[in-house]
């Protein structure tokens, strides 16, 4: 791991950005949910309450609508933004301690109107249809019609229907692996708890059926008395950190593997039980999480911590990610292929995530993909071997050793009964583009034009930077 260290220290950085403005605190346009033209360069679209804030976005990549995942309401737009149809969620009388939902059955708990925060809006293109799932009744979905938004289904009647019953927005995140006509899709579907691992896994595969008003939709992928497709948070857990929750940031699916990455708190640094979080400091660590397509057993589970450091300042707490693809240009300077997969990350500084957050200072990185599921190889051939433990203590809170085994792990090793969930210790370290001290990034996409690698990041005051991701690696010409 030396060598690793120093062919990172040995970057020549080169990169370039642009700074836009947004129109992102524009007026109000006069006639309510209509697009706006701001310049002759860009559109603005409003909802027509202002409280509706905007949660989630989703492009059809074969026409360019958009969906958006409002407080309240599914939008669907043109290229221009010009409003083609609505569907309203929300409000609706609840109440987040009803479990099962009132829907379902009568609850004791003072009801209020309550609105309905979009926390997942996800495209199913085979079957034409979108899913919308938001904060009312424990996370409910909805199965919306791409072409109308008419609802063509919202199960509500089991417990794997109540996919979250966190109220933010940023609280759960989906992805759809699709199997064309072999076999019917699964939906990985990541989420905090809140608290309650009793209702609530925090990551799992669930069954996406063709027919959206099917009984089955949404359950487990496989479930028995002793092994299901998901992982909860077990309670023991919460008596070392007492507020653990584990933050999806981002998700997406690669070969055969489904990855989320993650905010986690460190077990190591937690409070005493029953300390107060208002006011106090805690450390966290940003993990890529990764999964076999086919695993329903979960057996496949691997925790790898991610980070970057740039001019020895380290850059750990996750805040945006994307996937790419690396084009002919980066692909040189990181040993890939060009249509290798690449991911871009947006860290903020340090370890520490404070209840009220002043510092400005982020970094943006990137990583080969290539590069971690190679770390991810050799921590599993290592443990096979016997060597170290689990380390992977919010799962397995006390140490348990990695037992010996001979097989040969390849690149596509879905792992067995034993030595799962399994976590990587050393952090795999990404190549720092480009860092921003007085205006925090938050949010990050990226492309590949005529061989070049481009990546937007959005800031906190609401600029957009174009940086262009030009790395010189001197080690590659030794």
């Amino acid at each position: 791991m030396a060598s690793h260290h120093r062919k990172l220290n040995c970057l020549l950085v080169s990169c370039c950005f642009f700074v836009f403005l947004l129109p992102l605190s524009t007026s109000r346009p006069q006639q309510p949910s209509i697009a706006s033209k701001v310049d002759e360069h860009y559109r603005t679209f409003h909802a027509e309450n202002p409280e509706w804030t905007f949660n989630h976005l989703a492009v059809d990549y074969r026409n360019g609508n958009v969906y958006l995942g409002v407080v309240n309401r599914i939008y669907k737009l043109s290229q221009e933004l010009d409003v083609l149809v609505s569907h309203q969620t929300g409000p609706e009388e609840d109440n987040r301690n009803c479990y099962p939902p009132r829907i379902v059955q009568p609850c004791s708990e003072p009801l209020t109107l309550t609105n309905n925060v979009n926390k997942m809006l996800l495209i199913d293109y085979r079957a034409n249809r979108l899913l919308a799932c938001g904060s009312l009744y424990q996370g409910i979905c909805k199965l919306l019609r791409l072409d109308d938004l008419f609802k063509l289904g919202e199960p509500f009647h089991k417990k794997e229907h109540y996919l979250s019953g966190v109220n933010e927005s940023d609280s759960v995140f989906g992805v759809i692996v699709s199997y064309g006509d072999s076999s019917p899709d699964k939906l990985f579907v990541a989420t905090a708890v809140d608290g309650r691992p009793e209702y609530f896994p925090t990551i799992s595969s669930r069954k996406l059926a063709r027919n959206s008003e099917e009984d089955g939709m949404f359950a487990y992928v496989f479930h028995d008395e002793f092994v299901a497709s998901m992982i909860k948070i077990p309670s023991d857990t919460f008596t070392v950190v007492p507020d653990f929750d584990i933050y999806y940031v981002y998700g997406f699916a690669s070969g055969n593997f489904v990855y989320f990455l993650t905010l986690q708190p460190e077990m190591g640094g937690g409070p005493a039980a029953g300390s107060s979080s208002a006011n106090r400091e805690q450390v966290f660590t940003s993990k890529l999480v990764r999964l076999c397509k086919d695993d329903t057993a979960f057996n496949s589970y691997v925790e790898v911590p991610l980070g970057c450091v740039k001019g020895g300042v380290e850059y750990r707490l996750l805040q945006a990610a994307y996937l790419s693809k690396a084009g002919t240009i980066l692909a040189r300077s990181l040993g890939v292929g060009p249509d290798d997969d690449i991911l871009y990350a947006v860290f903020s500084k340090g370890q520490k995530r404070r209840p009220k957050e002043t510092s400005q200072e982020s970094a943006l990185c990137v990583f080969a993909l290539k590069e971690i599921n190679e770390r991810i190889k050799d921590r599993l051939q290592s443990c096979y071997k016997g060597e170290g433990t689990l380390d992977l203590a919010w799962l397995k809170v006390k140490d348990i050793p990695c037992s010996s085994a001979l097989l040969t792990i390849d690149d596509n090793f879905c792992g067995l009964d034993m030595n799962a969930p399994l976590g990587v210790s050393e952090m795999v370290r990404g190549i720092p583009l480009f860092s921003e001290s007085n205006d925090k990034m938050t949010s990050v996409i990226a492309y590949v034009y005529k061989n070049h690698s481009l990546a937007y990041v959005g800031t906190k005051s609401g600029r957009l930077k174009k940086v262009g991701a030009c790395i010189i690696l001197d080690y590659f010409s030794r």
